[in-house]
């Protein structure tokens, strides 16, 4: 076969996100190649490669790291989707999953785990996994399988072709062991089979989140590293695969080591991380990667288009409407804070525990601060845990000193949780272990501390500074990603990955300020308005993003098909709670209105599954684990006979009226995530209008549509707000393709405010001194209070200036009036964007 050859170590212009699956394999996505090339993306992303459990639609559960999964294709599959690539101009990237790996049914399926279980800590892949095997359980492994408790499920296991068997599961057994009777031959075993609910507080080994199904991977080990990369290293040296996307990298130890021995391992190929990054937190400075996958740059994208103030005056209809309790969505700070004790108590109580054992232990080897009972050392835990603002602490030297602040004031507001101030002094010990150390040398009342030998290595403080980071990632994913977003339904367009629901909006300065500092820092990271893990897709946030502009439209709207207060719900919309009321009509709306009205015809069962889902991640009323049936069939129902039936007529009208200013936020989102700093990562389907819920509906196999792109390459004009995205998507790539100097770390980046009573309506800036993007913001509002009326936005030097949405040229004709001062020449934004929401210009 003939093998690609090896690309230059560049950076891409673009890349293209493919969810892999059985359905949609190596062989479908070499079909795509030809239209992806002609849209002007320069890589392929691809989603995990690796031999993952059958029919996965994912390929996250990884179960061999030495082959490519034959469900693809295998590796003669992927070679031949990079030759195909490759001789349209195109490279690959590949997702890497290094955290963890599937715990199958069978077992069996994961070849060193099935090792790990029959020979137990001596086998020699025991260092594969992170288990505790001093955590209970006479010092073997939990495996929370069982439907029930054990003495229930015994009749369903037996004794097998060598091999212990429950339902679909098989077990190995140790040797010797095969002739002993059931009773004393569970007992004899390296592993100990359990009932699944023992899992929240038993269980021994890490694991990727709460998710038991994934057991955590020591790639801290150089040997472990090496088996589970050596096949994706081999395909980067061979030239099949051209960069890495890193899978949730605070999962790992030490990320900033991980990624110094990936980037040795890849020769310096494009890798980044999916870091979620809070706030203001910045990535550390000295991890060896490009940047993160993009959430960051998701949720100033987003922010721009929320009006603060409607958002103000939405979440007054959503209290009036809703009645919360404050911690049950009321108030975002409180939400979160309730959502993470819950977690932090139950979800995670399992590695809660393994924390304290080993703080025990260190804190009965240390002169001071001495004599913590368990149950403080539990408290100190969880109150630093829940108060953690990031999503983890780092040992890297760059981030010490930030890191050491940002414990030492959660640690000041978590002592205020004990009753007893020298109790408190637990909260000291556990914060110095979770900075790496063995204490401060002072205690926090000015009194001295004789701290243990600072040079002295003890690799239990080693071990508890990297299961607390772990915990705390696990924590903050669980009660904030999974958890406060779907109790805080106010704007559903702010409950995304990375965002912040408290503070949805943000203005074009602190837009301008993170694309100053990422073109600065982080110029080749990557950027993303789509994903297969984004709650809801780009267009609908973008649609409901505009119930911001209009809060009591909404109110209105709500009231007539819902019943707001004092008002009576349409015939069929009686809700199941009035917050499953507010989440199930702004979904619906997010889809494009009433069924028929745009959304595809599985609309009722494709809403009805994603408010499932809310109500369970929300665990107010139900849960995946304690879940009440009865209350899950009223959701159904209401679903079904509400937003999803003929009570939802009103909602076309809405969408109608509203259907200007979300074309304004799709394609301005759209043009200003494909013209920023960093590399523009585009979901599978989204160079058009994309609707999509969370997963499992956004991982729908792709469809294509080749030939709307050569009807716009063929002159046609674009068709509806789908043919518009898909015309700007593959001018602003081409563009970037054609001048990746324009775009790439030596371009710059030049925020170029407008001028009079509607300025800040206008987001524009200037890339390379040679591309002008311009986009509209709070569109709504701008027509309601008269337009752009004589703003304008000033051109830089040079040009004349090229359209290249329209092909109109910009310099000396009636569109242009002279400036006073220096610079170029202003543009009147009426007349500019008379056409089109956006713009794109480019100096001839």
């Amino acid at each position: 076969m003939t093998q690609p050859s090896r690309p230059p170590r560049t950076p891409p212009t673009a890349t293209y996100r493919l969810q892999l699956q059985p359905e949609f394999p190596f062989s479908a996505a070499e079909r795509a190649v030809p239209h992806l090339a002609a849209l002007g993306v320069s890589h392929l992303h691809l989603s995990p490669v690796l031999e993952s459990v059958p029919h996965s639609t994912h390929g996250y559960d990884v179960v061999d790291h030495a082959v490519v999964r034959a469900e693809l294709g295998g590796e003669r599959g992927l070679r031949a989707l990079a030759g195909t690539a490759r001789s349209h101009g195109l490279g690959l990237i590949v997702d890497i999953v290094p955290n963890h790996m599937a715990v199958p049914a069978p077992v069996s399926l994961n070849g060193p785990l099935w090792a790990v279980l029959r020979d137990g800590p001596a086998s020699p892949y025991a260092r594969w996994f992170d288990i505790d095997w001093d955590g209970g359980h006479g010092g073997r492994l939990l495996l929370p399988v069982l439907g029930g408790r054990l003495g229930e499920e015994a009749r369903h296991l037996r004794v097998e072709d060598g091999v212990l068997r429950y339902h679909e599961h098989a077990f190995p057994l140790r040797p010797g062991t095969e002739q002993l009777p059931l009773a004393r031959l569970l007992d004899a075993q390296w592993y100990r089979l359990a009932w699944w609910r023992l899992a929240r507080s038993e269980l021994n080994y890490r694991r990727f989140f709460t998710i038991s199904e994934l057991i955590g991977v020591r790639v801290e080990d150089p040997g472990v590293f090496e088996a589970t990369h050596g096949t994706l290293l081999r395909l980067v040296r061979e030239g099949v695969i051209d960069g890495l996307r890193v899978d949730h990298p605070d999962g790992l130890v030490d990320p900033g080591r991980y990624l110094d021995r990936l980037h040795e391992g890849t020769g310096g190929r494009w890798t980044v991380v999916e870091k979620i990054l809070t706030g203001e937190e910045r990535l550390p400075d000295g991890w060896a990667c490009a940047g993160t996958t993009g959430y960051d740059a998701l949720r100033r994208i987003d922010a721009l288009f929320v009006c603060p103030q409607g958002a103000g005056r939405l979440f007054a209809h959503y209290r009036d409407f809703v009645t919360p309790l404050a911690d049950e969505g009321g108030d975002w700070d409180e939400t979160v804070r309730r959502a993470a004790y819950e977690v932090v108590t139950h979800d995670l109580a399992a590695e809660v525990e393994r924390l304290v054992r080993t703080a025990a232990r260190i804190g009965e080897r240390l002169p001071w601060p001495g004599d913590h009972a368990p149950w403080a050392l539990r408290e100190a835990i969880r109150e630093l845990l829940v108060r953690l603002p990031v999503y983890r602490p780092y040992p890297d030297a760059d981030r010490a000193e930030h890191d050491a602040a940002m414990l030492d004031a959660a640690a000041a507001r978590a002592r205020t949780a004990f009753r007893v101030p020298e109790e408190a002094r637990a909260v000291d010990l556990i914060r110095d272990l979770a900075a790496g150390h063995l204490g401060s040398g002072a205690g926090t009342d000015g009194s001295d501390s004789a701290s243990a030998d600072p040079d002295v290595a003890d690799p239990d403080v080693a071990d508890f500074a990297a299961r607390f980071a772990q915990t705390a990632s696990a924590l903050r994913a669980k009660s904030v990603e999974d958890t406060a977003f779907y109790r805080y339904p106010v704007l559903l367009s702010a409950c995304e990955v990375g965002g912040d629901p408290g503070e949805p909006a943000l203005g074009p300065a602190a837009f301008h300020a993170y694309c100053a500092r990422v073109q600065r820092d982080w110029p080749a990271t990557g950027t993303v308005l789509s994903t297969h893990d984004t709650k809801r897709s780009a267009d609908v946030r973008a649609r409901i993003a505009v119930l911001s502009e209009c809060p009591d439209r909404w109110r209105d709207v709500l009231g007539a098909v819902a019943g707001g207060p004092g008002g009576q719900p349409a015939e069929g919309a009686e809700p199941a709670d009035p917050m499953v009321s507010w989440l199930a009509w702004q979904t619906v709306f997010g889809l494009g209105g009433a069924p028929g009205d745009g959304p595809p015809a599985d609309h009722a069962g494709r809403v009805t599954q994603a408010v499932l889902k809310a109500v369970r991640e929300a665990g107010l009323r139900t849960s995946w684990t304690e879940q009440d049936t009865e209350y899950e069939d009223a959701v159904a129902e209401f679903v079904r006979g509400g937003p999803c039936g003929p009570a939802a007529d009103p909602l076309a009208a809405l969408h109608a009226e509203l259907a200007p200013y979300v074309r304004a936020n799709v394609l301005g989102a759209a043009l200003l995530h494909l013209t920023m700093p960093g590399v523009p990562d585009v979901y599978q389907g989204t160079e058009r209008e994309y609707q999509a819920l969370v997963d499992p509906d956004n991982r729908r196999p792709a469809r294509f549509r080749p030939e709307l792109l050569a009807e716009l390459d063929g002159g046609a004009a674009p068709r509806d707000l789908s043919g518009e995205k898909l015309r700007l998507t593959a001018a602003a790539l081409r563009l970037r393709r054609e001048h990746p100097e324009w775009f790439g770390a030596a371009a710059s980046y030049e925020p170029l405010p407008a001028a009079g009573p509607a300025a800040e309506h206008c987001v524009a800036f200037c890339r390379g001194a040679r591309v002008v993007t311009v986009a509209t913001r709070l569109s709504l509002r701008l027509a309601e209070t008269g337009g752009w009326w004589d703003t304008v936005l000033r051109l830089p030097p040079g040009g004349p200036w090229r359209e290249l949405l329209t092909g109109r040229e910009y310099g000396g004709t009636s569109l242009l009036r002279k400036s006073s001062g220096e610079g170029g020449t202003a543009v009147r934004l009426s007349e500019l964007l008379a056409v089109s929401p956006v713009a794109l210009f480019v100096a001839e």
